[in-house]
């Protein structure tokens, strides 16, 4: 029999006294999981050295810091009102970025918040590197005997729904099945701000043993700041939305470079000549690239997208909203290849346009406006939107891998990298000295997804350059101690400077589309090191267009779009005020600008010989405004000198 509780201490008891032994704890990614009832749990075991706890979980967020100086003065005000001061951070997080969790306790996680815990023993000794469809099975491997999880219940109270994370409740329980294990112990905490989504995420009452409803007030969902969108990113997106043909199925991942892309289709569709005037300006020659003419196109969206990505983000609400994602299909093989072949009655499209769905996810993670528009679907809209295991999003087989292939046409399958090799091998989770930067989550999935399937393509984006230390650096390396994806399954690569095609190609051939997109100052020594290992013929000259990779180049061309908001700093929504994306603008060049004890110095003169700028409304917001003492003096000098420089 389900039991139903209102108080988190009497969950803890019951957990506990239905398992007197070991706890070995799972709970899903993101904001399916239950932080509030995670604490409780961690505050009874902490001070109970006789019981033992091991969770198994990934992504467990966490604010950021407000930090020191002027990035703790920028920060502190956003995080109290951007997540509530009533957040529940995680205690265990807590405890791991101190490397003071305590002996009877042990946090292992297969994707990391990013960079939030390079420093962390704890953390990087505990991280398990496991494909996001091979975490079900080391769960029933490591005997997990508890899932615990946050749900929504629908107005009626008569079902629950696991609403953000279908990904791995469903295969953890099937895994655990298989291996002869015996169910866990499910305990779920309802949460009212949790969308509701139905369909397969919803579940009857007794697939719990054990429901908690805590009373309010509820703490807000974690929601990801919407980051600005740089002409970097613009530039990659709207590469990347040419290789997208229309008819077919989208993969993407999050983070700005996830946003211009979506961006960039949604202007494709709704403002195609505007469109086509931003490529003509960034690379004339792209309508004739050889990729977009074997894999994508320029033309609006007639038939719309399918969705099929482990995660559902910001940027599938605008490519619903605007017309883009409207591509339905069925579980129904029959019926979808007749779809595809063009032999469909008007029966068959009437059936799909009722049953069909155009957006198929894993788990789900934004804003808070996104959030809220879960929350306001209308029926039909929401009827259009698939919760699924990971296992059947992320991968072909193991279930119905006809209807899946049928369904999955024209697939393009969009994620990101830190740093890509000129032979192919792409670094996205992981530094060369071992530690984990994130995860590898799906990305190995999709890109063997993508060459499992005839007519997909996988497309990995990442920035040319970093700054570190001062120093610009290229990311696109000749050879780097760790590695995502191996270079047998290179496909394609997108930077600000364009489309490196490499799939099938010789390793000649994939230096030379490499070194084409990686930024001008770096390719002669990227050339050189080819020639040096035999990999690129002596007599290899660039191209003079080559030359044209530059950040300055590159910003004239994309300056008149930026000026009249064809590409905005926030293609999706702020969730800053004005004055604060301005604040971030100046403090992100003081950051690049402070990197070297040179440019430090350079940076603090500048600011002590400049008059500033006369932002009134950006000192009162930093609290500078009438600072107090030689070292509020100085920020308030570097502030009204970042402001004045990086106005736009």
């Amino acid at each position: 029999m389900t039991e139903f509780l209102d108080s988190l201490d009497l969950a803890v008891d019951r957990m506990l006294a239905r398992l007197p032994g070991p706890l070995v704890v799972g709970a899903p990614l993101g904001i399916g999981k239950p932080h509030r009832l995670l604490n409780a749990l961690y505050g009874r075991v902490e001070r109970d050295p006789s019981r033992t706890l091991q969770l198994y979980t990934a992504l467990s967020l966490d604010p950021p810091p407000p930090g020191k100086g002027l990035e703790g003065r920028f920060l502190a005000p956003f995080v109290a009102r951007h997540f509530g001061e009533d957040f529940p951070r995680l205690a265990y997080v807590a405890a791991q970025k101190r490397d003071a969790l305590p002996a009877n306790i042990t946090v292992e996680e297969f994707y990391v918040q990013s960079g939030a815990l390079l420093g962390s023993s704890q953390a990087q000794r505990h991280y398990a590197s496991l494909d996001y469809t091979h975490v079900a099975r080391a769960l029933a491997d490591r005997g997990v005997n508890c899932i615990v999880q946050k749900v929504a219940a629908n107005a009626e109270g008569t079902q629950l729904s696991l609403s953000s994370n279908t990904d791995l409740t469903f295969d953890a329980l099937d895994a655990l099945a298989a291996a002869g294990a015996p169910r866990p112990l499910m305990v779920a905490e309802i949460d009212p701000l949790l969308p509701w989504l139905g369909g397969p995420a919803a579940v009857a009452l007794d697939f719990f043993d054990i429901v908690v409803a805590p009373p309010a007030p509820f703490p807000k969902l974690f929601a990801l700041p919407r980051q600005p969108v740089g002409d970097a990113e613009h530039a990659i997106g709207l590469y990347a939305s040419a290789l997208v043909r229309d008819g077919g199925t989208l993969q993407v991942g999050i983070g700005a470079l996830s946003d211009a892309l979506c961006h960039a289709l949604v202007l494709r569709h709704a403002d195609n000549a505007g469109y086509r005037r931003v490529l003509q300006a960034l690379d004339p020659e792209l309508e004739r690239h050889p990729a977009v003419i074997a894999s994508g196109g320029l033309e609006p969206f007639e038939q719309g997208l399918y969705g099929c990505s482990e995660m559902i983000n910001e940027g599938f609400k605008l490519l619903v909203e605007r017309g883009v994602m409207r591509r339905r299909v069925v579980d129904k093989l029959p019926l979808m290849q007749r779809v595809n072949d063009g032999s469909a009655s008007d029966l068959d499209r009437e059936l799909v346009d009722r049953d069909g769905e155009f957006l198929h996810g894993a788990f789900y993670l934004g804003s808070q406006d996104f959030y809220d528009w879960l929350r306001d679907l209308d029926d039909e809209a929401r009827s259009g939107i698939g919760m699924r295991p990971v296992s059947e999003v992320n991968q072909l087989y193991g279930g119905d891998e006809m209807l899946e292939r049928a369904q999955r046409r024209d697939a393009r399958f969009f994620n990101t990298c830190m740093m890509a090799t000129a032979l192919g091998a792409a670094v996205s989770d992981g530094l060369e000295d071992g530690r984990i930067v994130s995860g590898v989550g799906g990305q190995y999935n999709f890109v063997a997804m993508a060459h499992a399937l005839p007519d997909a393509r996988s497309v990995l984006l990442l920035r040319a350059m970093r700054e570190a230390g001062g120093s610009t650096l290229s990311n696109i390396r000749w050879n780097y101690g760790h590695c995502t994806i191996p270079r047998h399954l290179r496909d394609l690569y997108i930077d600000e400077y364009g489309i490196a095609d490499l799939r099938g190609r010789n390793d000649e051939d994939c230096v030379i589309a490499m070194a084409g997109i990686s930024d001008a100052r770096h390719q002669r020594a990227l050339l050189e090191t080819a020639k040096r290992d035999r990999k690129l013929r002596p007599d290899f000259t660039p191209p003079q267009a080559w030359s044209r990779n530059t950040p300055q180049r590159l910003r004239e061309a994309l300056a008149p779009f930026r000026s009249d908001g064809t590409l905005p700093d926030y293609p999706l929504g702020s969730d800053f005020t004005e004055v604060e994306q301005r604040l971030l603008k100046a403090l992100g060049w003081l950051k690049a600008s402070t990197g070297s004890l040179g440019g430090k110095a350079r940076t603090i003169v500048g600011a002590l010989l400049s008059s500033g700028a006369r932002d009134n409304e950006a000192m009162e917001r930093m609290g500078l405004s009438a600072p107090k003492g030689a070292a509020e003096w100085l920020q308030a000098k570097l502030l009204r000198h970042a402001l004045e420089v990086a106005k736009p």
